[in-house]
């Protein structure tokens, strides 16, 4: 079990998602400035819907490009490509961390969870960017832009 989570954590650089804690924090808090204070409970959902996309982004990400990780000798040691993860494990931990992310904003309101699907798809589509255009940082720059809105409009 612990190897488990240890893989999957490598696979999604969940040390990342720990790394953007405080840029998230900020965002919710300049989203929340003018507005009413963010409570424990706010801001415990807004964590959570952070490490729900980040996690559910990354592990598509790792699903979409697996050929691609296969002929590159920099991500040829990723669990997804060694198969330590299988790509069926993948999906499913891409479900979870999608439902686990559109659970949290539900819980920030109804607007919130409804700008939840368009907001995963976006996320989701960021993998298929680097395909076509050079470009593609910032289209993942709007991606990121979009966690402080969900949870700022509810």
């Amino acid at each position: 079990m612990i190897r488990a989570i240890y893989l999957f954590g490598r696979l999604i650089k969940f040390s990342h998602t720990v790394f953007a804690m405080p840029f998230a924090l900020s965002s919710v808090v300049l989203a929340h400035v003018h507005a009413r204070p963010v409570t424990g409970r706010t801001l415990f959902w807004i964590l959570i819907a952070m490490v729900g996309a980040r996690s559910a982004a990354m592990g598509f990400n790792r699903w979409a490009d697996l050929h691609f990780d296969r002929l590159n000798p920099r991500t040829a040691s990723r669990p997804s490509v060694t198969g330590a993860i299988s790509p069926r494990a993948i999906i499913l931990l891409v479900i979870g961390f999608s439902a686990l992310f559109v659970l949290s904003a539900y819980k920030l309101g109804e607007l919130c969870f409804w700008l939840s699907f368009p907001t995963l798809g976006v996320l989701f589509s960021y993998s298929y960017t680097k395909r076509f255009t050079a470009w593609s940082h910032i289209y993942l720059g709007l991606a990121i832009g979009l966690a402080p809105l969900v949870p700022g409009l509810r």
